[in-house]
């Protein structure tokens, strides 16, 4: 599949409010209840505020990760936060609005729940919403991502297509491991290569995007993903595959 030419990717997403972070990270959480899948505890719960604003959301504790070998102990939460704000630094919004909060099961990641078409992933997705999967792509690249399934690329009920699942991303070494390698060889758009500079010059500014991701993963892990923003804007061209293992199973 060929990268498109077009200077303009998706119109923006608008800002999440403050107010909605703030209940995400202080409101009340409801019962909590365990999902079916997956090898880490994840629950579905809500949050509710004084004023009755309420949110479905994802609630990952610390508590409930599964050893890995390659990653440290505990810290697959943090890494969920990272992608996050890794989305908004770009301005491409697709990681839904997620906190690190005390909740039933101790610490961990909030994320507001997406309500999506279940019969929806990349590669049903991938020609109708083109822009969108070269965007996912290429947040894949700069965060490292391990584990890029097809399911975890989801649309909700307004056409809009979000990214999920970054518990396995940000290690220093590569670890690159995805479904979506139909861009190999094709250069890096120039509106994805005009945010990615507008990123890079912020990165180690005051607030940016650096010192976040320096309270949450090793110096080591910031450093890495510093470097990878580099190296594609040094050299704008989707990469090939480097694992022996470059696509996760299962696929979907």
């Amino acid at each position: 599949m060929q990268s498109e030419s077009s200077h303009e990717g998706p119109p923006p997403r608008p800002v999440v409010s403050e107010e909605t972070l703030d209940i995400l990270t202080s409101g009340e959480m409801g019962d909590c209840h365990l999902t079916p899948d997956g090898s880490n505890y994840t629950f579905f719960t809500t949050i509710t505020d004084n004023y009755s604003h309420q949110f479905r959301v994802v609630y990952k504790p610390r508590r409930g990760e599964a050893p890995l070998w390659d990653f440290p102990d505990g810290t697959l939460y943090v890494r969920e936060y990272a992608a996050y704000l890794l989305s908004e630094a770009l301005g491409w919004r697709f990681v839904p609005p997620t906190v690190i909060r005390e909740g039933e099961y101790g610490v961990g990641s909030v994320q507001l729940f997406v309500e999506s078409d279940p019969h929806a992933n990349y590669f049903t997705l991938r020609e109708a919403y083109l822009k969108e999967c070269l965007r996912i792509c290429t947040f894949d690249i700069i965060a490292n991502n391990a584990d890029r399934k097809a399911s975890h690329c989801i649309l909700d009920t307004e056409d809009c297509v979000w990214a999920i699942d970054h518990g396995i991303s940000f290690h220093s070494e590569a670890k690159l491991r995805t479904v979506i390698w139909d861009f190999v060889g094709d250069p890096v758009p120039e509106w994805i290569v005009t945010d990615l500079r507008r990123l890079q010059r912020q990165f180690d500014a005051p607030g940016g995007l650096g010192g976040q991701l320096s309270s949450l993963i090793d110096p080591r892990e910031v450093q890495a993903c510093r470097h990878r923003l580099d190296d594609l804007l040094e050299h704008p061209v989707f990469p090939a595959p480097g694992l022996e293992r470059a696509v996760p199973w299962p696929w979907i």
